[in-house]
């Protein structure tokens, strides 16, 4: 039996993360783009975080965020996901979700979900656990306590343990798993509630070059069903698995296209690449 205490650690972590998936009601994508970011700006005590910044990310899409340290690429995602509110302009997923309007719970629970860089996983628990605790179910106190796996829901925790690679140690705690293995169960966590949308925080930061490969095939793996915006500083990285590059730049987009057309533009260059 787990301790009280662990067992209260849960209910309130699953309860944080129970939201429901977007309905194809709610989300409309039928004109392409998924994100609508148009004339946004952020103050901080006098600073522009953003500066009338505008982006569309299309469905299903794999993006990739660049830009020096200041760009503005953390406000952006915190813009996304309500924990910021913009000053001036219009944030909207799908064509009739503003997600100005709504809050940090109802922003998940329409389908955008964020992995920062740090993972933050159950450590004393195992993969397949972490798995179930991050699971679209009735996460009230007796049903989380006694009630048994659907074989629809444990073939659901495989499908993701297959897709992130950790099918092999889904019996191991989280605590042992190297740091790459923990960043790819937290993806896999969040996969649990069926996002549309990913926004994904430097993933590779610390990672051997095998675990950045595997995490490239994993990200490139996801676009298509999943929109993935991946905001990163490693340049080979982003060149692995690149179809288009946005660079921010003092709040605001400053160039936008192939790697290649991005690596070669002289403005990028000038403020991020060549410093």
């Amino acid at each position: 039996m787990k301790p009280l205490h662990r067992l209260r650690g849960m209910m309130n972590r699953r309860r944080a993360l129970d939201v429901p998936p977007v309905t194809a009601e709610r989300l409309d994508v039928s004109h392409g783009p998924i994100l609508y970011i148009e004339g946004v700006s952020v103050s901080f005590d006098g600073f522009k975080a953003l500066n009338k910044l505008t982006l569309y990310i299309d469905d299903g899409e794999l993006r990739c965020i660049i830009g020096p340290n200041g760009a503005g690429k953390t406000t952006m995602m915190d813009v996304i996901t309500g924990k910021t509110r913009p000053d001036k302009g219009t944030v909207f997923f799908g064509q009739t979700l503003d997600l100005t309007q709504m809050s940090e719970t109802e922003i998940a629970a329409a389908g955008i979900g964020r992995k920062f860089q740090k993972p933050t996983v159950f450590p004393q628990h195992s993969v397949f656990e972490n798995l179930e605790l991050a699971m679209q179910a009735d996460k009230r106190v007796w049903s989380t306590l006694f009630a048994e796996l659907s074989g629809e829901q444990r073939d659901r925790i495989e499908e993701v343990m297959t897709i992130v690679g950790l099918q092999e140690l889904s019996k191991g705690r989280a605590a042992l798993l190297s740091h790459g293995q923990k960043q790819w169960l937290e993806i896999g966590m969040l996969l649990m509630q069926n996002p549309r949308l990913l926004l994904v925080d430097e993933p590779v930061a610390g990672m051997t070059h095998q675990e950045m490969d595997r995490t490239a095939e994993l990200l490139v793996s996801l676009a298509g069903k999943h929109s993935v915006v991946v905001v990163e500083h490693d340049m080979e990285f982003v060149r692995s698995i690149a179809r288009k590059v946005t660079v921010l730049h003092e709040g605001a987009v400053l160039a936008e296209g192939s790697m290649d057309d991005v690596q070669n533009n002289p403005r990028v260059i000038d403020v991020y690449l060549g410093a």
